[in-house]
């Protein structure tokens, strides 16, 4: 394939970490891109030149079509305000990747599928930790049973990373949240951190207490592998941080983010001070049939950085996309790759895989 790789938003946390993997592979073609030309060229200063700086607003993009005329791939590190420039690029036959975590920005992506097929464009999303890894997980387990019935995936992050002021806001913004999740086929609403359990996780961890939240993994999964049952858990280390998410959902003190004021005081004390290791767990709990048996097993991703390894898997799907010919449509990364052969992939970078012992029951 020839062509530029276009990172919107990609000196960011993780953009530049996208950025700076793929300019080693393709020096010269990956352009850096975003309001901020300042910002964008001290990455390229950084690359030693094999980063091209571009000031780009995404707002506007739409408007100027012939901004793609030398763009393989576009690869979006930021939430998008609309489809306007999704919709440009698939019709102009522009590979398009997103990292984005927002369900509801997902599925008015999914609603391409035809334009994408029409312009010969590939989508790629749930593209990073959760969703991402975390989708495929998923798959892998399904490929383990007769028949898979139920999966809980857990999400265990260290504070200790350094991370910026919006992804405060957006786990602020989600801790009100009431949504649907299925069980035994059926939908049930729930709630963030209203709802419980005990986990043991690998690699030292041990147990530790996780709650219901809304991530988009749960939602994905649920439409890309119709599992019966499936319900994303989510704690943090240190662990008095989620215990307090829930106490104020559980009081209502939850309700006070609604104002702004409240909110930016949150943000601005979170990122005052990092406390915690840098350590994420993405664990994958499944029960399933094999053989007239039912079994539980359990799949980890073990790993430093969230940032940085978030934008290490969007770097490897970058480059497969760039590098081998997928189908036209939008998919989920479940949906490409086989789940395996890509998080082995990752071992080089101090990803660790865990699968640990099953559980027999009669059935």
């Amino acid at each position: 394939m020839k062509g530029d790789i276009l990172l919107v938003g990609g000196y960011g946390a993780v953009g530049r970490v996208i950025a700076l993997a793929l300019a080693d592979k393709f020096p010269g073609q990956v352009v850096a891109a975003g309001r901020s030309y300042q910002k964008a060229e001290a990455l390229a200063q950084v690359s030693g030149g094999k980063i091209r700086p571009y000031q780009f607003d995404l707002t506007t993009a739409h408007q100027t079509p012939e901004l793609l005329d030398d763009v393989a791939v576009v690869v979006i590190c930021l939430d998008i305000p609309d489809m306007q420039f999704v919709r440009q690029c698939l019709q102009q036959g522009v590979h398009y990747v997103d990292i984005t975590a927002e369900d509801a920005i997902l599925q008015q992506i999914e609603a391409l599928d035809e334009v994408a097929k029409a312009g010969g464009s590939t989508a790629v999303l749930s593209v990073g930790l959760s969703p991402g890894l975390t989708n495929l997980l998923v798959r892998h387990a399904q490929s383990q049973f007769d028949s898979l019935q139920q999966v809980d995936i857990y999400g265990f992050l260290g504070l200790g990373e350094p991370h910026g002021p919006e992804a405060t806001r957006w786990t602020l913004r989600r801790l009100n949240d009431s949504y649907t999740v299925r069980e035994n086929g059926q939908p049930r609403q729930v709630g963030s951190f209203t709802e419980h359990k005990q986990v043991q996780f690998p690699d030292g961890i041990g147990e530790r207490r996780v709650y219901r939240f809304n991530l988009a993994d749960q939602h994905v999964v649920m439409r890309t592998l119709d599992v019966p049952s499936v319900s994303t858990w989510l704690t943090f280390d240190p662990p008095s941080t989620a215990q307090l998410m829930a106490f104020m959902r559980r009081s209502g003190l939850a309700k006070l983010l609604r104002y702004r004021w409240v909110e930016e005081l949150i943000v601005k004390m979170s990122t005052a001070v990092y406390v915690g290791s840098e350590k994420f767990i993405l664990q994958v709990e499944a029960q399933g049939n094999t053989d007239g048996r039912t079994q539980t097993q359990t799949y980890a991703v073990v790993g430093n950085g969230q940032s940085r390894a978030t934008g290490l898997v969007a770097a490897q799907v970058v480059e497969q996309i760039y590098a081998a010919g997928f189908p036209p449509g939008v998919y989920h990364s479940e949906q490409l790759f086989a789940p395996m052969p890509f998080i082995h992939q990752l071992a080089g970078e101090e990803i660790a895989y865990h699968e640990t012992g099953t559980r027999h029951k009669s059935s």
